[in-house]
This record gives C-alpha cells, structure tokens and sequence, in this order.
C-alpha cells in the first residue's frame, strides 16, 4: 500500500506569515491587513515585469504556510505576446483538459521579478505598513474622544515643557499650556488627561489632550459619582481655574436624591478623591436652579448672599448684596469666585456691600460704580493645540483662595478669613 506524501510548505512561507503575526502582536496591524498590501504589491511586480499584464491569482493560506503566485494567460496556437498568452501544448503539460481561448494560471516564482518591480512591492508593503499603524492609531485615538484616558509619561522636554505619553499603542503630547499649573509631570508615572478632539493630516492623527480642561472635571464626577454615571444627577455647568478652584452646578432628577450629597459622598469621600486626583484643586459644588437669583446666590458659594437684583435695562446683568464682612469671600482672590461663578451661571455679577458705596445715595450716578463685576459671557474658548514648541511664557494663574472646601459646612467660614481673601 502506497503512503500519501503530503506536501510540506515552504519554510521561508512559513516564515513571511510568522513575521506578518508578529507585526500585528506588536504594532496591532492585522494579518489580513498586511495580507491585502502585499497582493497590490505583487500585482503592480507583475504589471511591471509582464508588460502590464495584471491578471493574477493569488493563493495565501496562512494556516497552512500555502503563498503561491499565478499568471493568468489565454491559451492559443499561435503566440503572439508570451506575457499574456501561452500555447495549447505548454498549457495541457499544466491541465490536460485545456482548450483555445481558455485562461490558465502560470505560477510564478517571485524571483522572476525584476529588480525595479521588486522595489516598487517592497515601497507598497511599507506604505501599507505606515498606513495600518495610522490606521491603528486614529482608532485608537477616535475611541478615547472626550474620554479620560490613563497614560504613561514616555519623556518630559526639559526646554519647552512638553510632555510626551503613550495612550495604549499611541502616542500624543500634551503641551505645557495644558498642564496644570504648579503641577510636577515625572517620566514613567502615570497621569489621566482628557482626550479634547481627534485630528488627521498627511503625518498621521493627532491626539489633542488637556489636563486643564472642565470636562476632565466632569468625567471625574462621573466615574466616582454612580448617580451622575446613571443619569439621576445630571451636571449643568462647570467652570474651572485650572490648579486653583472649580465650581461645578448639579441638579438631581429625583427629589428623594441630594444632588449635592451624592457628589461630596460619604465624609466627603467621593470628592476627596477627586481633589487629590487634580493635586488639591479646590472644589465648589452647588445646587443648580431654573431661578436665576437662587442659582447665582448658591453659585457666590461660600459667601453668603443677602439678595440678587435682576437689572432688567441690561441683557443677563445683575446686582448680589453681601454682608459687609463677606464682600472680599464674595469677590474672592484676585475676583476669582466671582468670575467662576459668572461663568458658571452665565450672567455679569456685580458685587455690591451691604452698608452700599461711600457717598452712593449722594454722589452722581456716573460715580456710583460697582464694586466688582463679574463677566459671565464666555469668550469663545480656543481648543488646546497640540504644539511641538509650547509656548513656556508664565500663564496668568489666580493662587488658590483660602475658603473651605465645598463639602465643608458653610457656618465653618470664618470671618476673619475674608481678609486674606482681598485681591
């Protein structure tokens, strides 16, 4: 009885398909991917080397280590062009059964390929290889968008600043103009950063990634609030000093559910985690309201607010009375509690005292100026670039102001605070 001889792949076959599982363990290209490039690659080799003849079969069976090449010719009596005919003889030493006008596959052995064409393959399989890393990475990239992600600190350019970090198999810089202020990056630690935006050009995809951002803020919430991550308590509105103080609006759609409560958590715990996560950065958080006048009251927190006069001659303008003990807790360090909560709230704030202005019942109503305003129309915010110089000139950074943290009851304001509250 015979034995059956199986055919053993070729070994350098065997070989290609293994270096291709590599690439795709290491780079994340797929096989089928690379699979793909090289089949254009072979078919612009035998275009070149066969007089433009580019009617090829392909056969690739990873599993089996199977690459084998096929030059589709028409079978004739005569031939005229042998790039793309070949005779009925030579044909049926192929397949017996082949017939005039038939077409029938000649393999190819790759070495057969002239040096040029050979050259032209191996520039397709490498463009094919930079495209599927592109590729990769804008997937990459597209999956995180307006997401927090945990990355690892590659490199920190010592002149500009600029942090280089690795988002899984991506790599992205975040400028220096988008770390906190104050903040310490270090090589090889891990930080979160907020995935802004996702953009493309002829270099590839681009990660533009913030740490300064509100919504790095918002994701934080949502990922240690459960009730804001189930949609019971829905964040309004944030603003933010990136380093100093955040204020953040919250409203609960169920009234058995304190908006506010939930957010501090237990002992304050859940915001805790939050303010140690942004390096200490100060925390208000406040009750949001469809009435203006309790939103911009709670929105002045932790000064208290005595009344909120609506200015009905201006568009969004009105007038906050504080105690006078309170008024630099109102205004804050360098007016920035009540620039956050303008912002916040979206409406001009003008601070006023209790006891009124030197000589207001009696000077001129062109002397009779406010105290602080605070402008809550927003400027259109410039989205964060992702630069290779950033720029290190020293931003305009309010320090923090010394009033408690938002989960700290209010009776716990001091008034002889205030003082060092005055800009």
């Amino acid at each position: 009885m015979k034995k059956k001889t199986v055919k053993q792949p070729d070994n350098k076959n065997t070989e290609l398909f293994e270096a291709l599982a590599l690439i795709e363990k290491e780079r994340g290209i797929p096989v089928d991917f690379m699979l793909t490039q090289i089949q254009k690659a072979i078919v612009t080799a035998c275009k070149n080397t066969y007089g433009g003849n580019e009617d090829v079969f392909i056969k690739m069976e990873p599993d089996t280590g199977i690459f084998e090449v096929f030059l589709n010719k028409e079978v004739v009596e005569e031939v005229f062009d042998p790039n793309r005919e070949v005779h009925i003889d030579e044909a049926r030493k192929i397949n017996a059964a082949a017939r005039l006008e038939d077409k029938i596959g000649i393999k190819l052995d790759p070495k057969d390929f002239g040096r040029i064409a050979v050259q032209t393959a191996r520039n397709i399989i490498r463009q094919g290889i930079r495209d599927g890393e592109k590729g990769q990475a804008l997937a990459e990239y597209q999956s995180k968008l307006k997401e927090i992600v945990t990355a690892t600190v590659e490199q920190v350019d010592a002149k500009t600043g600029n942090a280089t970090l690795r988002l899984g198999k991506a790599i992205a810089i975040l400028p220096r103009n988008e770390q906190v202020a104050g903040e310490t990056i270090k090589e090889g630690e891990n930080i979160k950063v907020y995935v802004v935006d996702v953009k493309s050009n002829e270099k590839g995809p681009r990660a533009i990634i913030s740490r300064t951002h509100p919504d790095l803020v918002k994701r934080l919430f949502e990922s240690e609030v459960p009730e804001i991550f189930d949609g019971t308590v829905e964040i309004k509105s944030i603003s933010r000093e990136a380093g100093s103080r955040t204020k953040i609006a919250v409203h609960s759609r169920d009234e058995n559910v304190d908006a506010v409560g939930a957010c501090i958590g237990p002992r304050g715990q859940r915001v805790g985690t939050i303010v140690d996560e942004l390096g200490g950065e100060k925390i208000d958080i406040v009750e949001f309201d469809e009435d203006p006048v309790k939103f911009i009251s709670a929105a002045l927190s932790p000064a208290e607010v005595l009344k909120v006069d609506i200015d009905d001659t201006a568009e969004k303008m009105c007038r906050a009375t504080v105690p006078d003990s309170q008024l630099s807790l109102a205004i804050g360090n360098k007016g920035q509690n009540v620039r956050l909560a303008a912002k916040l709230t979206g409406w001009k704030i003008d601070i006023r005292p209790e006891s009124g202005f030197f000589g207001e019942n009696e000077q001129a109503d062109d002397e009779n100026e406010p105290k602080y305003i605070g402008d809550g129309l927003d400027d259109e915010e410039e989205e964060p670039e992702m630069i290779d110089n950033a720029d290190t000139a020293a931003e305009e950074n309010s320090e923090p102001s010394e009033t408690v943290d938002s989960h700290m009851e209010e009776d716990a304001v001091q008034p002889e605070n205030t003082a060092e509250e005055t800009d």
